[in-house]
């Protein structure tokens, strides 16, 4: 069984605000499993909001580039013309955003089973790929 990771559980394993601290342990759990996998645009993303400066607990550059690189031990899609294909099929088909679809599309490039988001309705199956709400 392999489970790609969306740039929600990315940001909820750096969350210092105490509400979220649930989440904060069940994401660092999450990626403590090194047969993970991730994308480029869910490492680009990441960066983007863990450091942008309206988050009030964003993070520096140097901390949010090591992170990423720690997390280059996981599987990772490229953005091919393949993916952004699948991509559009499926925001086409189901009428997921551009960016979930493309999500979705590298998850199904690296043969996962499992997406962890909570961006998409859990259970919900796509192209074989089931979707889990890791927070529920």
């Amino acid at each position: 069984m392999a489970q790609f990771l969306d740039t929600n559980i990315l940001l909820y394993s750096i969350s210092r605000n105490p509400v979220e601290s649930r989440k904060r342990d069940r994401a660092i759990a999450l990626l403590d499993d090194d047969s993970s996998a991730v994308s480029i645009q869910v490492l680009q993303e990441f960066y983007v909001q863990a450091t942008r400066s309206s988050r009030s607990d964003a993070i520096p550059h140097d901390l949010a580039a090591g992170l990423i690189e720690s997390w280059t031990r996981f599987r990772v899609q490229d953005m091919t013309l393949d993916v952004l294909r699948t991509g559009l099929r499926i925001c086409r088909e189901r009428g997921f955003s551009f960016w979930d679809s493309t999500v979705i599309a590298a998850a199904i490039a690296l043969g996962c089973d499992r997406l962890y988001t909570e961006d998409l309705t859990d259970g919900q199956v796509v192209d074989g790929l089931t979707v889990v709400n890791p927070f529920r």
